[in-house]
């Protein structure tokens, strides 16, 4: 979502779009879209409740989000709730339309964005203006950054309306849904979701495919809590961006992640760690989207993982 996109990979428009899938009684997948060159969506849950639908992170694309406004008009149910993992505007972007559309909706999140865009996105969005100016010759990119700076400045429209402050079980539209809370992962709040009832794990971004997405990431504490997502009792976790996977596959993400951080702290050269880490994850990525993967850890092992450490300690405590 970030300035991977816009200055590694080159910024574009995301495809568009696959049709909700039922992933296990009353609840259906939107898969977000994520490639090269393109800004994503991340993926979308839609769980069916007793007051109405649930969704999981909402997308950014205006088109990802009407399927979900679409898919609650073809179920005949009004969107009663909407749970944010954090604060990318991949999976928030479609907050204000959903809010629009659904006025009695609640939104549950941790209160990172507050400080996010103060922060974060308040130098995102200085960057992409920047950026404007530099590519007068292409209104396409050009239009795709005001679409960014405009979610940006409806900060407000997608922030929570019940924040979410610790873990616990919650009845959220009379569905009731184990809620945990991660400091400091991927960003200052991360939130996770288990639905008991099917076995389902909500993870956003705390796992993500082709590669683990760094941006605004404390990979220390991130490990750490991929390993309780492991040690969940789960029968199939959603990644904020990837297909399902089950227990093993999440396993073997855990170990792939753990390999490529321990390369990191070495002295092993970027290559051999890009390498290692297409290696351990390699039954987890498509063919075609190696290339990709590749120059994510490629671009994460100088500007993150071997990068700033004073900018990873802020990270890290926060």
């Amino acid at each position: 979502m970030l300035i991977r996109w816009l200055y590694v990979l080159g910024l574009g428009v995301a495809p568009c779009c696959l049709a909700a899938t039922s992933i296990a009684p009353g609840v259906h997948l939107i898969r977000g879209i994520t490639a090269a060159g393109a800004q994503p969506d991340g993926n979308s849950i839609i769980l069916e409740a007793p007051q109405g639908l649930i969704v999981f992170d909402t997308g950014r694309h205006v088109a990802h989000t009407q399927q979900i406004v679409e898919f609650a008009g073809a179920a005949g149910k009004p969107v009663a709730a909407i749970i944010n993992s954090h604060w990318h505007l991949d999976h928030i972007g479609g907050n204000a339309v959903l809010r629009a559309t659904y006025p009695a909706a609640h939104i549950y999140a941790s209160s990172a964005l507050a400080s996010a865009l103060g922060g974060f996105l308040a130098s995102y969005r200085k960057q992409l203006e920047q950026a404007i100016v530099a590519s007068d010759k292409d209104p396409a990119a050009q239009s795709s950054m005001r679409a960014e700076i405009a979610l940006i400045d409806a900060g407000p429209k997608l922030a929570p309306t019940d924040v979410i402050d610790a873990t616990g079980r919650r009845v959220i539209a009379g569905r009731e849904l184990d809620v945990h809370l991660e400091h400091a992962a991927v960003t200052a709040g991360d939130v996770w979701v288990l639905d008991r009832e099917t076995g389902v794990l909500m993870a956003g971004d705390l796992v993500t495919l082709p590669a683990p997405f760094l941006d605004t990431a404390c990979p220390k504490r991130w490990r750490a809590t991929l390993a309780r997502l492991v040690r969940t009792k789960f029968k199939l976790l959603i990644p904020g961006h990837g297909a399902p996977m089950e227990g093993r596959e999440v396993e073997t993400y855990r170990r792939a992640f753990d390999g490529l951080l321990a390369c990191a702290a070495s002295d092993r050269t970027k290559a051999a760690c890009v390498d290692g880490w297409l290696r351990d994850a390699d039954t987890l990525i498509p063919e075609g989207d190696r290339a990709y993967a590749r120059a994510l850890i490629d671009y994460y092992m100088d500007q993150v993982l071997r990068g700033h450490a004073e900018t990873l300690a802020k990270l890290c405590a926060s």
